[in-house]
């Protein structure tokens, strides 16, 4: 169910992001956060196996967590290209690092220029690789997904012997 909404989610994002701006859609994506760097610094050590992909009014943003920090990727859904056939591509144009410190969250959005890359979910593994530069230094994110096959069985056909 849940792949089934990220395909639906990630296939559709054009689509959403020209409906009407009161349109907000968050899918929850589980799997390996395999590097964050913020500002320049690896904090892919502390990286949660989570990663949210929030459509909202025009902007689509991929949003990363490590420990007492998160980063996220956030660009103009209409612009959203196609690199192939199968792998969309959404430009970049502002990051959004925050911090938990004693004083509370603090964020900073800073403009950048990047993109972050996403294939259509299929059998096998699915990742978004996000990547950016702004004032502060650099920004990138790789998030893999294990994707599974539709259950044959489910289907009506019988499995393979």
């Amino acid at each position: 169910m849940l792949l089934s909404t990220a395909r639906l989610v990630l296939a559709a994002l054009p689509l959403i992001a020209a409906a009407p701006a009161f349109a907000q859609t968050a899918v929850k994506l589980e799997g390996r956060c395999e590097k964050l760097v913020i500002a320049g610094k690896d904090v892919s050590a502390t990286c949660k196996n989570t990663l949210m992909n929030t459509v909202s009014r025009n902007r689509t943003s991929f949003d990363f967590a490590a420990e007492g920090r998160s980063l996220s990727f956030s660009g103009n859904g209409a612009q959203q290209e196609r690199t192939e056939e199968t792998d969309p591509l959404q430009p970049i144009n502002l990051v959004i690092p925050s911090e938990t410190t004693k004083d509370g969250v603090v964020q900073g959005p800073l403009v950048a220029v990047g993109s972050c890359a996403f294939s259509t979910p299929q059998p096998g593994k699915t990742a978004i690789t996000c990547e950016a530069n702004a004032a502060k230094g650099t920004y990138q994110g790789v998030f893999v997904t294990d994707t599974k096959a539709p259950d044959e069985t489910a289907a009506g056909s019988a499995p393979a012997r």
